[in-house]
């Protein structure tokens, strides 16, 4: 895989960090997409802290909401590295509330960076990844995508349209070498996770069979599985990483 170029949207975040590093540790050259409403001050810092853990990482901006951005993204991507070979669709936000109480832009915002991104990303990746009978798409999606969650009507559809995505597009390219599947992951050890109030924390946690939240590395673990040469027999799956809160 040492010749394999990777491509991790929101690849600063918790997760995104994670997956970022289990990849280079896979000998794969990593770039981390951001966003920040176009301000590169905290991707600079976190590629620099990166560095001096021996992590090195290109940083790309990119509005995953819009599809020329999304295109000048793997534009720099590309010339910066080389053709993307895997990605990572990773970016995501919550604007959380009951549906009663939900404005159009909560929906909006939600749907345009979970679910648009998909195609606004993939779009500009999968020609490349044809021509080259090579690639590995990999989206992740939620927990709350497969059994719901009060509040997050927004959150959930856009993570269950993931789904919808990935068994469609594996169809489509299974016949030339390009794999894509979906990791559902539960509540995971994220720096924002772990500012949820102690009660509400315990609560989530009392819901899990194994008791405690998931490690960003689990999640980082499966995302090298799928991304490995070794996984192309694997296409149109969804991994649930959710400690046993959610089974079926």
């Amino acid at each position: 895989m040492s010749n394999r170029i990777a491509l991790v949207t929101g690849g600063t975040g918790g997760i995104g960090t994670a997956i970022c590093r289990h990849l280079y540790d896979n000998k794969i050259k990593v770039i981390a997409g951001y966003s920040h409403g176009g301000d590169a001050t905290h991707a600079k810092e976190w590629q620099q802290e990166q560095a001096k853990q021996d992590y090195e990482f290109e940083i790309v901006y990119g509005d995953v909401s819009n599809y020329e951005s999304c295109g000048g993204m793997i534009e720099e991507a590309q010339s910066k590295v080389g053709p993307i070979d895997i990605l990572v669709n990773n970016a995501g936000i919550t604007r959380d509330t009951t549906f009663k109480k939900m404005e159009v832009a909560q929906w909006e915002q939600v749907v345009r960076i979970n679910l648009d991104s998909l195609f606004n990303v993939t779009r500009h990746v999968i020609n490349g990844m044809l021509e080259r009978n090579f690639g590995r798409i990999i989206n992740i999606s939620s927990i709350n995508g497969q059994k719901g969650q009060f509040g997050q009507t927004n959150y959930s559809a856009t993570k269950a349209g993931m789904h919808g995505f990935t068994k469609s597009l594996a169809q489509e390219v299974a016949n030339k070498g390009i794999t894509v599947n979906t990791i559902s992951p539960g509540y995971v050890a994220t720096e924002m996770v772990k500012k949820v109030a102690p009660e509400i924390l315990e609560k989530i946690i009392a819901q899990i069979p194994v008791g405690r939240l998931a490690e960003p590395i689990e999640i980082a673990r499966v995302v090298s599985f799928l991304a490995a040469e070794e996984a192309g027999f694997i296409t149109g799956a969804n991994f649930a990483i959710n400690g046993g809160q959610h089974m079926y």
